[in-house]
């Protein structure tokens, strides 16, 4: 029965059929994805806190100001906002899962910053006129379907104060085949995906007519199968100014120079990208 329901999901499934689960709000994985964002030492729910540092740097040398209101959209557990926090400013920062805004809420507690934090998923959020500068990292942006890129871009919008800025990365267009990863299996007695044993099938498909990127995980155990499915769009420079230029922004700026290129997804494969109000 478990791989009959696993070669239903297997292959190449219709351009954004969604899956059948969410990690997010599942209490193990968010836990587990807690524990991936705190290891400095690698690229995978986070970068390495050695290029938060330098990217947070970065970005502040863009953006000068002494003391400016930002807003960390899906912050997870507020390593970008704890360092724009150290630097004197205001920070809030917004994400969906609940384990994540928890620990970074006690932890700024903690170190005593200037933080606040709420469970908020941001394609929703109603903010206005409250923000200098609004950053969305580690290519989120990228993860919006088509039809919810316009609406959090006017949300983005309208949480800004005139002249504020909008800092975002995607993945870019460029070695599209070298952002494809192949197609493994695993059986486990625990872990990423579940506190019990299970088979976890993992491939990723390209879709070239709209430049996304499927990365498909099909995970099955004694209670039946999820498919948990993440579309990563590829954005071109032209592509990214028509978009800011619809929803009302100005002087953008793109840089594929922030990132350092050891990185998983980084150097030239990584577009930064500046736009103000």
């Amino acid at each position: 029965m478990l791989m009959k329901q696993m070669l239903k999901y297997s292959g190449k499934p219709l351009i954004y059929e969604p899956g059948t689960a969410i990690m997010w709000t599942d209490d193990h994985i968010s836990g587990q994805l807690l524990s991936v964002h705190l290891n400095g030492d690698v690229d995978l729910a986070s970068r390495k806190m050695t290029t938060i540092v330098d990217t947070v740097a970065w970005i502040l040398d863009k953006v000068p100001g002494e003391r400016l209101d930002i807003l960390d959209l899906g912050c997870g557990p507020g390593l970008y906002a704890e360092r724009f926090a150290s630097a004197g400013h205001r920070v809030h920062g917004m994400d969906i899962s609940r384990n994540s805004i928890a620990y970074a809420t006690q932890h700024a507690a903690r170190e005593n910053l200037n933080i606040s934090y709420e469970v908020q998923d941001y394609t929703g959020m109603s903010d206005e006129n409250a923000f200098d500068m609004v950053v969305l990292v580690y290519t989120d942006f990228g993860v919006l379907l088509p039809d919810m890129r316009y609406p959090v871009l006017q949300n983005v919008y309208r949480a800004l104060r005139p002249g504020g800025t909008f800092v975002f990365d995607v993945l870019n267009a460029d070695r599209r085949q070298e952002k494809l990863t192949p197609k493994n299996w695993e059986i486990l007695p625990l872990g990423f995906w579940r506190d019990h044993p299970y088979v976890v099938l993992s491939e990723s498909f390209f879709y070239p007519e709209n430049d996304v990127i499927l990365y498909q995980h099909i995970v099955g155990d004694d209670r039946g199968v999820d498919v948990y499915r993440f579309w990563t769009h590829l954005f071109s420079e032209r592509v990214i100014r028509q978009m800011m230029v619809a929803a009302g922004f100005a002087s953008i700026e793109c840089h594929t120079d922030v990132l350092p290129p050891q990185d998983v997804f980084s150097g030239d494969n990584v577009t930064f990208c500046i736009a103000q109000k």
